[in-house]
């Protein structure tokens, strides 16, 4: 199955994505995970990603796309959870024609929705130590007393910068949902609100699995 998931920043995609790749026994692809991978397996494309990302610049699609391609001739050959990828139309319709190189096509999409109140909360109560890259959540998962001083907001966490990120979803990103429904891809949204086990277990009821 070649699974894309959509959804605002901080609605759950990587977390539901990962349970769903071991329920379904594909991989996810995100390509923030894809990039670093490859940067440090030192590969061709991973050396070229890497050139881009020290001179501030942005990844090209056409990278993306080629580390996307290496996924599919490999650990991805019989089926893949896309996580924000693609993030825009037109990178949309190269993952399609990709797909069709190899006889395949999107089967669904997951559209995973929360508001956007919801998402600045989660995403403005996230605290990283530093030391070990462990996650906390000044609500959900407080970081232990003897830690929480080291304990640190990343910048785009701030309120503002997720505003922002969710602005920037809205006008880029969301667009993909009209895309999917207008290909015929069947688009099942589901509320991204509730317990993590409650949302995968609707997921997996609308995937028929």
């Amino acid at each position: 199955m070649d699974l894309v998931l959509l959804g605002a920043p901080g609605a759950g995609k990587g977390t539901q994505g990962a349970l769903l790749a071991t329920r379904l026994g594909v991989p996810k692809i995100a390509t923030g995970d894809m990039l670093r991978d490859a940067v440090r397996q030192g590969t061709e494309l991973g050396l070229k990603a890497k050139a881009v990302m020290d001179a501030g610049q942005l990844v090209s699609d056409d990278i993306v796309l080629g580390l996307v391609r290496e996924r599919l001739d490999s650990d991805a050959a019989a089926g893949a959870i896309f996580d924000g990828y693609p993030r825009n139309v037109a990178q949309a319709r190269s993952l399609e024609g990709l797909l069709a190189e190899v006889g395949r096509r999107i089967d669904a999409v997951v559209y995973i929705d929360v508001n956007d109140d919801d998402i600045v909360r989660r995403m403005s109560g996230r605290r990283t130590d530093p030391e070990t890259g462990v996650v906390y959540h000044q609500e959900h998962n407080p970081p232990p007393a003897e830690i929480a001083p080291r304990c640190i907001q990343r910048p785009d966490d701030v309120e503002e910068t997720v505003r922002h990120r969710l602005e920037v979803y809205r006008e880029n990103t969301a667009p993909l949902v009209d895309h999917y429904r207008q290909a015929g891809v069947p688009v099942h949204t589901v509320d991204g609100g509730g317990a993590i086990d409650a949302v995968q277990s609707e997921i997996l009821g609308l995937l028929g699995r």
